[in-house]
């Protein structure tokens, strides 16, 4: 009995593994190589993954000069303000990135050269009725002496005398109008107007439209320096691109000539430049030449000191355009499939010409008309 149960289990088991379905068969994954060939049978499942598309005419530049530069604020729409007089700052009205108009108050000083000021200025004006006042007592004395003299009631050198203090007297009133009119400006450029009250208040102001771009001073503190700049206000309206171009590359830009500018903080935009500033000297240790191109900035999104490039073409020529997802990089070679075939893909290298974020132009290994591979060519080159 036990002979018959062994016997039974051993049945049940060769019953079992011959009912077993075969293995799938894994030949259509597997590829054919032959030289820069690979072949994928027609019913591989990884035909799904290879896309391709046409390499296309187009005109691009025949040669192209793309390198890095800055944001730069234009230096003669930059104004560094100082302080007209010394003293300690009341308040700063302004703070860093404001925008603010020409006229603007921007702070404020507590200095006793206003006061100073402003006495000048009193004095001057009083010195100016005083010698006209002078003036014309001169005047009547002559005119006197000229009488007496006619009637032989004075000597001549009584005329004379009386006649050189007149020129005295205009002479002075001369010299009081000059101190009147320096007075006034002094004034004027403390902003403080003529015939108010005396205090030691000087507001200053904006010389010029634009952004707050650096700030040098805080409330309370005392400053007898007026001549270092204490606060910075930019017009960045228009900004400048600034690049180092190698000297064996200059040629490609010019005076007036557009260029295409791409912005880090900005992927995906270009916009258009004029190069106004192409420098007269050479840097002796880089070899290059400071290169500036001119770039509207109307809504302010161009801020100085952004990392930027500068792109310059010469010429044109038609050649062969693909994606540059269908490029690929090894070993120092680049390459790129093409679909010769269903199924049939040729590895070819390729020599690169014009190049954009993008797509890319084929000197040569490329036609136009190709199918290349833009996705699954890492795919084909592991096999």
């Amino acid at each position: 009995m036990t002979r018959s149960l062994v016997y039974v289990c051993l049945c049940s088991l060769l019953v079992s593994g011959c009912s077993k379905k075969p293995a799938a068969d894994t030949k259509a994954d597997k590829a054919v190589v032959v030289g820069n060939h690979i072949k994928l049978s027609p019913d591989s499942p990884q035909l799904a993954r290879i896309q391709t598309q046409t390499a296309l005419s187009q005109n691009v530049p025949q040669e192209e000069l793309v390198l890095p530069s800055k944001i730069e604020a234009d230096p003669t729409k930059v104004s560094h303000i100082t302080l007209p007089v010394s003293g300690r700052i009341r308040q700063v009205l302004v703070a860093l990135g404001d925008t603010v108009r020409q006229g603007q108050p921007i702070l404020t000083v507590d200095s006793p050269d206003a006061a100073t000021a402003m006495s000048a200025y009193r004095q001057a004006q009083s010195n100016i009725a005083v010698g006209k006042a002078l003036l014309a007592k001169a005047d009547a004395d002559l005119a006197r002496e000229k009488d007496l003299l006619a009637h032989g009631a004075a000597a001549e050198k009584d005329v004379l005398a009386a006649d050189a203090v007149k020129v005295q007297s205009h002479e002075a009133v001369v010299q009081a109008q000059a101190s009147f009119e320096e007075a006034g400006k002094r004034l004027e450029v403390l902003g403080i107007k003529p015939g108010s009250v005396i205090n030691q208040y000087v507001t200053v102001r904006s010389s010029v439209s634009g952004k707050v771009t650096e700030i040098n001073a805080v409330g309370g503190e005392l400053r007898n320096d007026t001549s270092n700049s204490f606060v910075t206000i930019s017009d960045l309206s228009t900004v400048w691109v600034s690049a180092d171009v190698p000297e064996n590359q200059v040629r490609f830009v010019h005076l007036g000539s557009p260029v295409a500018i791409t912005i880090n903080s900005y992927p995906g935009e270009v916009f258009q430049a004029k190069v106004m500033r192409i420098g007269d000297t050479e840097d002796p240790q880089t070899r290059t030449i400071k290169v500036r191109a001119f770039l509207p900035n109307p809504q302010g999104r161009f801020r100085p000191d952004m990392f930027a490039s500068i792109r310059a073409e010469q010429g044109s020529v038609d050649l062969p355009v693909i994606p540059r997802a269908a490029v690929l990089e090894s070993e120092g070679k680049t390459t790129v499939f093409i679909e010769r075939a269903k199924g049939d893909y040729e590895q070819v290298p390729v020599k690169l010409a014009w190049q954009s974020e993008d797509r890319v132009s084929i000197a040569s290994g490329v036609q136009a008309g190709d199918r290349v591979v833009v996705s699954g060519g890492m795919l084909l080159r592991g096999y």
